[in-house]
């Protein structure tokens, strides 16, 4: 599955980069997130909790991130497991422009998944994925703006 997207935020650039690099502003952004914590420069440890049609489950895992484009850039690569309910992994690649006193921010994120959860149907798995990157924007957004 692979998910292109872009969304304006209301702050600088600079501001926008520094939130995206903040765990405790992902964790409040993250949809299901019940903790995330730094181990490292460039490795966070989360545990999130996601349901997905009949199927919820607690998927605890890692993310790497390659801060390398910074500030213009970054990306990302995860894998977690839910136990029986499956597995997920993936990345995402990040883009930031800065537009006057706004920020464009522009995705790809490309996803796996296995278990229980790949038997639920594309459909039902690629429209759960849209709406949780749709909620982490608004979140992200929201707590940027305050």
């Amino acid at each position: 599955m692979e998910m292109t997207d872009e969304i304006r935020i209301k702050a600088p650039k600079a501001l926008v980069y520094e939130a995206l690099n903040d765990p405790d502003m992902l964790k409040a952004a993250i949809p299901g997130c019940e903790s995330l914590e730094q181990v490292s420069d460039e490795e966070l440890e989360a545990k999130v909790v996601l349901k997905v049609g009949p199927v919820k489950a607690t998927f605890g895992g890692k993310v790497t991130l390659d801060r390398s484009g910074a500030p213009d850039s970054f990306s990302l690569k995860g894998e977690g497991s839910g136990g029986v309910a499956g597995f997920a992994k993936g990345g995402a690649d990040v883009v930031l422009v800065a537009d006057g006193d706004e920020t464009i921010l522009r995705y790809t994120a490309k996803a796996e998944i296995g278990g229980k959860i790949a038997m639920l149907g594309s459909r039902l798995i690629n429209s759960t994925a849209q709406k949780l990157a749709e909620q982490f924007f608004t979140n992200f957004s929201a707590r940027l703006a305050s």
